[in-house]
This record gives structure tokens, C-alpha cells and sequence, in this order.
């Protein structure tokens, strides 16, 4: 029997295809029970995606965040990632609130998804973004949630700033030098004896960058483990607390929506108090310090009103990426001699990065040499050259701006070398001067 074969035409209503659905699911890290609630969330979308027979199981993306405000929330934004790649039909999620408290980014998100033909469905207020009515009543819902948001803020704000009034600090401290236990700093011993170590090096002449690798080379790690840095040094010189005394509300929360944190400059009262725990370090050394760090800016500012040099943020360093700085050796003397480093080995020292320094003469002498004039011209420098690489001690890497490289080697000429005939004269004066005196 020949075989045969039958076209069937189809339905003349295709079969709907499956709705690709996924979750949105938020939490504040700040709470042991939130965080189990997470997962208990996690779990009630992944069933009851799965069991819709219409729908098809995309993924729940879930949040571990302290606030519902910020943009930054990683889950979110890979959610975001694959619904504009076309992975996502359906996002589901629990309430408004959950998704963002601030009326303009939940309008702006829901809206790009909706451009997208892909609806977000609250399941707390029944709203369906994709519906006729569903953005009036996400407006208004929204605005709603986020004036709850203010309400909840502002409150906090008045516990917060009642406890300053009452002279008790807020929330957990976390500074080197104590533990914060029962609402108080205690002295932690070993930090402690650091702590005196910086301010005795700082009150001797040491530099903070001084400070700095000091510590590093003695492995002492700060108190969340990581590097020291010329800020956390200073934060350490200049903090009051260290004197047994506390000074409250020195930030301010901008608005309940960033929770950005801005210095306290007067916005609002700073409360004083005297006493309020072990002290570290004496008021007589502690004073001394603060009248240092304020001779110190004096001499900076003094410094800054120089005109700019034209190396200045020219010379990148090879092994670590850092722009090199300028330095004075035997500043204040009439033989001042004007360098090049790179800032990590001031800083941290040559573990960190060992790169050489490059003396401003034999910088301009090669600036000399690669562009053929008959002597130094900051002009001519300025017009030419976009930026000089040091890929290692002894190499110059001339960047030029139209896009042309020009190579060249340099090396330090001896002591003996370097000496001007003044120099050389002077300290013939001055040794004459010592063998007459003896």
C-alpha cells in the first residue's frame, strides 16, 4: 500500500505561548529574621511561578539591601539587564515598596518596561502595570510609600537626635584604638599602644605618608583589616574621641531618598561631650597635634599659590599607574634640587612600588633632547607633549599629541658630578673653615 501523507491546517486561533515570569524579592540585611524571610520568599515565587501552568519559570532576583532607596541594588539591576534583553515578560513582586520607594525611578523603571511590553504585577496592591488604569494607581500608591518613607526617616531623626541632646551616641562605632560594647568605648590595649605611636612619630616631624609606611612595614593592619592611608592617619590625629571625649552629630543625612551623608558645617547643633569614656591620649598631646596639623596646612597653602608646574600630571608611573609628584629635596636651602616620584613609594614605600626618582634637570634635558631645541622651553613642552610614561628606572616614554612615541634612556650622574661649581666652592669654604677650627 502506498504511503501517504496528510497536511493538517492549523487552528485558525494559535495556542498562546507561555508567559516568561520572574520575581522580585527585597529584604534589609540589617535583621537576622529578614534575611530567613528572603528565603522564605524566594521559595514562595519559585512555586507559584511553577505552578502557573501559563507561565514559564524565569528566575526570582533577590536583594539583600539596608534600604529600599538606592539604585545600586545588584539583583535589581540584572533584572533590569535581562529584561531588556528580551528574557523577561512578567515581573512579579510583592508591593510597591519593595520595588523602590522613590516615586520618580519606579515611574521611570516601570515605564521602560512597559515601552518593552513587559507589565509588573504588585501583588499587594493588585496593580498591573500593563492594565488601562494600572500607572494612575501606581502613582498614587507610589507617592504614598514614599511619604511613608519621609515619615519613617524624620522619626529616626528624632530618636537620633534626642539621644545627642541626652549626650549618647547612635548606632555601633567602629574606630581603631577601642571596642564599642553596652553602648560605650572601651580600650582596646594593643591598638591603644598604636595609637600613641602615631601621635608621638607625627609630634617628632614624621609625615602622615611617613606614618603610613611605618605601619605597613610593621604589618599593622587597620581595624577592618585593610591599608593605611594618609586620611585614615588623620582621622586618627584629629579625632576627638581619643581624648575620652565624644562630639555628636558630625554628619548629616542629606534626604531620606540617597541617605547621603554630608559633613555637619553648621546645618545642624553639634553636642559636646566631656568624659564620656577612657581617654587615650593626653589633652596637652593632643593639643600639640591639632596646632601641627594647623601649621602644616598653613605651609601647604602657602605652597599651592606656586604656579603649576608644567610635569604636573604629566608623568605616570609604569608599575603601578599613579601620576608622579614633585618633590624638594633640602627644601629651604639655596641648593634645593627639584625631583620627580611616584606617590606610592612616598607613601607606602619601595615594597609597594620601587620606582626611581627622576632629578627636574635630567627631566628637562630629555625634554631637550626629543624635541630638538637648543635649550629648555616650558612653552615648547606644553605645545608638544600630551604625557610621559615610566615603564621602568632609566626609561622616558614621550607621548606626543599627534599620536607619535619617542623612547629615550637616562641615568643619575654621580655626586661628584652633579655639583655645581657654587657647591663645590662652599663646602671647600667649609671644610677649610673645620680644619681651622681644629
Amino acid at each position: 500500500m502506498p504511503r501517504t501523507i496528510k497536511k493538517i491546517m492549523p487552528m485558525a486561533t494559535p495556542l498562546p505561548g507561555l508567559t516568561r515570569a520572574a520575581a522580585y524579592a527585597r529584604v534589609s540585611l540589617s535583621k537576622d529574621a529578614m534575611i530567613h524571610s528572603l528565603s522564605v520568599q524566594v521559595s514562595y515565587y519559585s512555586d507559584m511561578i511553577q505552578g502557573r501552568p501559563d507561565w514559564e519559570y524565569a528566575g526570582v532576583y533577590a536583594d539583600e539591601a539596608l534600604t529600599g532607596t538606592k539604585d545600586s541594588r545588584p539583583e535589581f539591576q540584572r533584572l533590569l539587564a535581562d529584561c531588556r534583553a528580551g528574557k523577561v515578560d512578567l515581573v512579579v513582586t510583592k508591593s510597591i515598596s519593595r520595588f523602590a520607594r522613590n516615586t520618580v525611578t519606579l515611574l521611570e523603571t516601570v515605564r521602560e518596561l512597559k515601552a518593552l511590553g513587559i507589565g509588573v504585577l504588585f501583588e499587594e496592591q493588585g496593580i498591573h502595570t500593563l492594565s488601562a488604569d494600572g500607572e494612575l494607581m501606581l502613582t498614587i500608591l507610589a507617592g504614598y510609600a514614599q511619604e511613608e518613607s519621609l515619615s519613617v526617616s524624620e522619626n529616626c531623626k528624632w530618636r537620633i537626635r534626642k539621644n545627642f541632646k541626652e549626650g549618647k551616641p547612635c548606632g555601633n562605632i567602629r574606630m581603631f584604638g577601642y571596642d564599642f560594647k553596652d553602648g560605650k568605648l572601651v580600650v582596646i590595649s594593643e591598638e591603644a599602644e598604636v595609637v600613641r605611636m602615631i601621635f608621638a612619630d607625627y609630634l617628632s616631624g614624621m609625615g602622615k605618608s611617613a606614618i603610613v609606611k611605618k605601619l605597613t612595614q610593621l604589618e599593622i593592619p587597620t581595624k577592618c583589616g585593610r591599608k593605611w592611608s594618609e586620611s585614615t592617619v588623620h582621622d586618627i590625629l584629629a579625632n576627638e574621641k581619643f581624648l575620652g571625649d565624644m562630639c555628636l552629630q558630625k554628619t548629616h543625612t542629606v534626604n531620606h531618598i540617597t541617605k547621603l551623608q554630608r559633613p555637619n558645617r553648621g546645618e545642624l547643633p553639634k553636642f559636646y561631650v566631656k568624659g564620656s569614656h577612657e581617654a587615650i591620649i593626653d589633652r596637652t598631646t593632643f593639643d600639640a597635634v591639632q596646632a601641627e596639623i594647623a601649621r602644616r596646612a598653613a605651609k601647604v597653602r602657602q605652597q599651592d599659590r606656586r604656579p603649576p608646574n608644567e610635569f604636573s600630571g604629566m608623568i605616570r608611573c609604569g608599575r603601578c599607574g599613579m601620576k608622579f609628584t614633585r618633590r624638594i629635596n633640602a627644601s629651604g636651602t639655596k641648593y634645593a634640587r627639584a625631583a620627580w616620584a611616584c606617590p606610592t613609594y612616598i607613601k607606602r614605600g619601595k615594597d609597594q612600588c620601587g620606582a626611581k626618582r627622576i632629578p627636574e634637570e635630567i627631566l628637562k634635558a630629555k625634554c631637550v633632547e626629543v624635541l630638538g631645541i637648543a635649550e629648555y622651553n616650558a612653552d615648547a613642552f606644553i605645545a608638544k607633549v600630551v604625557a610621559i610614561n615610566v615603564p621602568e628606572d632609566g626609561v622616558l616614554i614621550f607621548i606626543f599629541k599627534d599620536g607619535s612615541e619617542q623612547t629615550v634612556a637616562w641615568e643619575h650622574r654621580s655626586r661628584r658630578e652633579s655639583w655645581t661649581a657654587e657647591m663645590k666652592e662652599s663646602a671647600r669654604k667649609r671644610s677649610k673653615g673645620v680644619h681651622a677650627n681644629a
